[in-house]
């Protein structure tokens, strides 16, 4: 009777543990077979050697260190990309070639009022053209307009007669002088320069 009380005692204190011990998860190294002896804690030599074989197979996925990288030899003829830096494109009003400079001047520009027109050249005039008038330059010039504001420049071509409204250089079309952000002031002192 004795000996039963002392099995019931023991086994209702460790039925807490038993308990908790479910709840933990055993890592892929602790896991053992089902015919291991459940007091012993060493893993199963089938799961050592299993471990020990995926630790192999993934060491030989990668090569032993072999000391720092040698320099490449280049072959003759050959370019090394390291030193070679690509050409910058530029847009076309940029990397135009400069003739001659006109100097500063005072831009303005006309737009929806004169849309359709004829201009000086005879072509119909398009505010949505790169196109301005001039005074005295032949038609056809392309004159780089810069505005030392905001350093935007476009190019455009002369196809009309103007401005006629003193101390004004030129009269851009009215794209042209969005892109140079002047439409807001309507006019702008602006960098001239004939280009090719």
């Amino acid at each position: 009777m004795r000996g039963a009380r002392h099995t019931l005692r023991a086994i209702r204190s460790a039925a807490p543990l038993v308990a908790i011990a479910a709840l933990i998860p055993l890592s892929a190294s602790q896991a053992r077979d089902a015919h291991d002896d459940p007091g012993d804690l060493t893993p199963s030599p089938a799961s050592s050697t299993g471990t020990a074989l995926a630790a192999t197979g993934f060491a030989r996925q990668f090569e032993p260190y072999a000391g720092p990288p040698r320099p490449v030899e280049l072959k003759a003829g050959a370019v090394d990309l390291s030193t070679f830096d690509p050409p910058i494109e530029q847009p076309p009003e940029l990397s135009a070639n400069v003739v001659r400079s006109l100097g500063t001047g005072i831009a303005s520009y006309y737009g929806r009022r004169f849309h359709g027109r004829r201009t000086a050249n005879g072509e119909r005039f398009d505010m949505r053209a790169m196109t301005a008038a001039h005074r005295t330059l032949p038609f056809g010039t392309r004159v780089r307009v810069t505005n030392p504001r905001n350093g935007r420049s476009v190019v455009v071509r002369v196809n009309d007669r103007g401005p006629f409204i003193r101390g004004r250089s030129i009269d851009l079309s009215r794209a042209a002088a969005e892109k140079i952000g002047m439409i807001s002031r309507g006019h702008a002192r602006v960098k001239l320069e004939i280009v090719r």
